[in-house]
């Protein structure tokens, strides 16, 4: 069945997910009106519980760091996943042979890396597409991205499978929104301080049904960046030969925002 889809498709050849560390819950007891104390108590101890716990999460990523747990670079990613069946080697063989790839792993201004293989395991089995929706029959290997610096531009490189469908052989909505999601996020991220954002709105058009089975490339740009928010635009269009003109399948716009208790955050991109 995958040969078939392969060969069917093969022409055309889709978080801040974080802790935010939380102050201590403070009971206020009753102080004079005029002194202010139960308020300044109730400050303090939570000015230091939040510092605590942030000294804490910098504490776990040292820890991580140094016993060869914590984030690996966009090089090592490229070489950390290793294909576990012949779907997966079938898809890795068909991605690194295609014209576009070389096109843009011959362009200066574009860095490579797979983000899902940048994670531990640790991290990454939490985690909604670098886990739950990766595998065979879903997305048999972690997607390729290639990055402008900056936050200018992204490209990312999927193979979608059979069992992420919402009617047979139809790609879900959702997870195509969520794609675009975390596609257009990463490309601002360089563009944004702390090189991190959260989703404020996301707008998802969509322009034709997405063939299970397919080799889908997800492109966005940022187009306006102020302060601590940046809004991109993108869409996910088939994987297409050479020549061929690429099917838009879904487009979208998003606003994305670098929280402000980023700056306590350990970078981790």
């Amino acid at each position: 069945m995958f040969t078939q889809q392969i060969g069917r498709n093969g022409r055309h050849v889709g978080q801040v997910a974080r802790r935010l560390a939380r102050a201590g819950q403070v009971r206020g007891y009753a102080a004079p009106a005029s002194s202010g104390g139960g308020f300044r108590r109730a400050t303090s101890m939570a000015l230091v519980g939040l510092t605590f716990s942030t000294v804490g999460a910098a504490g776990m990523w040292y820890t991580l760091q140094q016993s060869g747990m914590g984030f690996f670079s966009d090089e090592d990613s490229l070489k950390r996943f290793v294909p576990g069946d012949d779907e997966a080697r079938l898809v890795e063989e068909t991605i690194n042979k295609h014209p576009l790839v070389a096109e843009l792993r011959a362009n200066p201004n574009l860095t490579e890396s797979r983000p899902h293989m940048k994670m531990p395991v640790s991290y990454r089995s939490h985690t909604l597409t670098g886990a739950a929706l990766a595998g065979p029959g879903k997305m048999a290997v972690p997607p390729y991205v290639w990055l402008e610096e900056g936050g200018k531009s992204i490209v990312c490189i999927s193979y979608v499978g059979d069992d992420l469908c919402g009617h047979p052989g139809i790609v879900h909505g959702g997870f195509l929104a969520t794609m675009l999601d975390e596609g257009l996020a990463r490309c601002c991220f360089g563009a944004l301080p702390h090189n991190i954002a959260v989703t404020a709105n996301l707008s998802v058009d969509y322009r034709k049904p997405t063939p299970a089975g397919s080799f889908l490339v997800l492109r966005a740009t940022t187009t306006k960046v102020d302060g601590r928010k940046a809004w991109v635009k993108g869409h996910i269009e088939l994987l297409a030969d050479p020549g061929e003109k690429p099917a838009i399948l879904t487009e979208a716009t998003g606003l994305f925002i670098s929280p402000k208790y980023a700056s306590m955050m350990p970078k981790i991109a």
